[in-house]
């Protein structure tokens, strides 16, 4: 049987400003062997910033987009759970690559197992501030105003606030924030009521896989991690999940 590979939070920076982390996604990416994937998972967060002008396309994940399109045309199946950074997915990944974008958790199957998938963000109700910029940023009316806005500028705007995203997410070893607790604390609430047996998620940027059980009730929560970080993915053979380490 083939396997499906889930990773999250690789945060593919434009061009002009330090790659090292990209490049060795871009490794990764082109170490994958279509005879024995057949479903890559992207648990949001693919990139900084993402935005779908008609015309321009950001020149930084150009490659990345690229070697997508060569594992969509091999026959991998390809998804993308959208996180806080790419809120903007749409269409034109679709049609450039094939990644199937997912604006809202989605189920999928694992062997007989069926597993609930989202990136994470919003769960922590304590950042109001986040919270409210999500519904902002949801608005249609918003996006389509933001094509007048030039793509450098653009860029300049994500910049900024992608730093103040990694600021809450640095003030404590990412596995004790506030963010890794909350998307936890969904996940398990989820399995103890019954509803969920498998909980997939990211935004946390703290790999974990652990069984969870409460009440009669048992389940998995797994966080795939980040990759600028840890280099963290999770590899499901068709029985077991197994968290791995790109080196």
């Amino acid at each position: 049987m083939k396997h499906t590979l889930l990773f999250s939070d690789v945060h593919l920076k434009p061009s002009g400003i330090d790659r090292t982390s990209d490049a060795l996604f871009l490794s990764f990416l082109r170490s994958i062997d279509p005879r024995e994937v057949d479903r890559i998972i992207c648990l949001g967060d693919l990139f900084d910033f993402w935005f779908e002008y008609r015309h321009v396309h950001f020149s930084g994940y150009f490659e990345v987009l690229r070697r997508f399109a060569e594992l969509h045309e091999q026959g991998v199946e390809l998804h993308l759970c959208c996180g806080n950074h790419d809120l903007w997915a749409g269409d034109l990944l679709t049609r450039l690559c094939g990644l199937q974008v997912h604006h809202e958790p989605v189920h999928m199957h694992f062997g007989d197992r069926r597993a609930l998938l989202l990136h994470g963000d919003g769960l922590n109700r304590a950042d109001r501030g986040y919270r409210l910029f999500k519904r902002i940023a949801s608005c249609r009316l918003l996006q389509r105003g933001f094509r007048w806005v030039h793509p450098d500028i653009a860029m300049g705007i994500a910049r900024f606030f992608s730093k103040k995203s990694r600021d809450l997410l640095s003030t404590a070893p990412p596995a004790e924030g506030p963010e890794a607790e909350a998307v936890r604390r969904y996940a398990c609430a989820r399995i103890a009521s019954g509803e969920e047996t498998l909980v997939i998620c990211g935004h946390a940027h703290a790999p974990v896989l652990e069984t969870y059980g409460s009440a009669g009730f048992s389940g998995c929560y797994i966080n795939t991690g980040d990759w600028p970080i840890h280099r963290s993915y999770v590899r499901y053979d068709g029985s077991e999940f197994t968290m791995c380490t790109y080196c």
